[in-house]
């Protein structure tokens, strides 16, 4: 007998298997992560970290595009905002006390300012990685959803903000580093930057955080903020109608993936030793979508699956095809989008997908051919029938 909330024969693995899927997928992804640094060398491990700063962006996306309908296409802007907080507290642990940064000191300038010194404080470090992108968002939210902003207006918007912050900071090369950004750290919270160990370490900080954010976004999905979510995505108007407040849903939906975003640019900067307007631009921001866009926004490790894949295979075309490696990957971008337009996520395999195109379903040639020739059959029974009917 088949249990009819899994399909599968009731007391079988697959039932089990069905029932208790998130955490064994959880356990399977500890393992992994616990494995990779013994089978991975240090430069592999560092691509994989950095790869793992821009999959945090991507569970954001998957939720505020994937369940939420809100195309962003400026996440650099809180990449770059967690960013930074982490490199000013990073620069100012490296030089100490009373001292500045050598760019600051090129310009005359004695004393850092304020918003410099307000993040010297660790504790207020950490919290602002995730604070000042989830506070700068939910103003940003309240500002354009509370007006109706929605579609293409607010995907457009959302990629003006990235650009204006980026020309921002080339402008403010005094206190921001301008297009050199700030880079030449020496430390994460007391531990050596160039000690392998460390570097270990920064990998493990990514991993599992990338996980607790696929855990919190499959928790959401589950829970009745979810469905409000989706509500809000396919029925805006009869959400409305029905009492609930949809700016304040998607305020909560971008607020959330920008903080994501934010912890991730947080950890870039321990792993990549660098941040700079060319990492948090226009580009920037539409490569981290193309992940999503890749591994399938509606899913819930698509955007995890396919930004590693799209990092990855930057990397090595870039590295084997210096002058055409961008016309490979856009290749690649189009085939998929062509043949898979909800992304390698939701790829059944290449027969399912050649059943659905040519309209065979679940059924064989043979089958398909036998009841052609049975409906065929009964039409010229039929035929026969009422021919002898209006004869008689």
């Amino acid at each position: 007998m088949a249990s009819k909330t899994t399909g599968f024969p009731t007391g079988s693995a697959g039932e089990f298997y069905a029932k208790y899927k998130p955490w064994i997928g959880t356990a399977i992804a500890v393992v992994l992560i616990l494995v990779a640094p013994s089978v991975m060398s240090v430069y592999n491990l560092g691509l994989l970290s950095k790869y793992l700063c821009y999959a945090m962006v991507a569970v954001g996306i998957g939720l505020a595009w994937g369940q939420g309908g809100m195309l962003t296409l400026g996440q650099g802007l809180f990449f770059g905002l967690g960013a930074y907080v982490m490199a000013i507290h990073m620069k100012l642990a490296d030089i100490g006390p009373g001292q500045v940064p050598d760019f600051m000191a090129q310009y005359g300038i004695t004393s850092v300012p304020g918003f410099w010194e307000l993040f010297r404080n660790p504790v207020i470090a950490v919290i602002g990685v995730a604070a000042v992108p989830g506070a700068i968002a939910a103003l940003l939210g309240l500002a354009v959803f509370g007006r109706g902003v929605r579609g293409a207006y607010f995907a457009i918007l959302s990629q003006a903000l990235v650009a204006a912050f980026s020309v921002l900071l080339i402008g403010q090369s005094k206190t921001t580093g301008g297009t050199n950004g700030l880079n030449d750290f020496k430390g994460f919270f007391g531990y050596d930057l160039t000690d392998d160990a460390n570097k270990q370490m920064i990998f493990y900080i990514c991993a599992f955080l990338t996980l607790a954010m696929v855990l919190i976004v499959w928790w959401i999905r589950r829970s009745f903020m979810g469905d409000l979510i989706i509500g809000v995505r396919d029925q805006e108007n009869r959400m409305k109608f029905l009492g609930y407040n949809p700016a304040s849903i998607k305020v909560f939906a971008f607020s959330l993936a920008a903080m994501f975003a934010g912890i991730g640019g947080a950890m870039f900067v321990p792993v990549v030793g660098i941040i700079s307007p060319s990492d948090i631009g226009v580009t920037p921001s539409i490569l981290m979508l193309a992940g999503v866009v890749i591994g399938g926004r509606t899913t819930l490790l698509g955007p995890v699956v396919g930004t590693l894949l799209v990092r990855f295979a930057e990397t090595q075309l870039s590295e084997a095809y210096p002058s055409a490696w961008t016309y490979i990957e856009g290749l690649i971008f189009i085939l998929v989008i062509a043949f898979v337009p909800m992304g390698l996520g939701q790829f059944k395999g290449l027969w399912p997908w050649l059943k659905d195109k040519l309209g065979l379903g679940g059924k064989s040639v043979g089958a398909v051919a036998a009841a052609a020739a049975a409906a065929d059959g009964d039409a010229a029974k039929g035929a026969a029938g009422t021919a002898a009917k209006a004869t008689a």
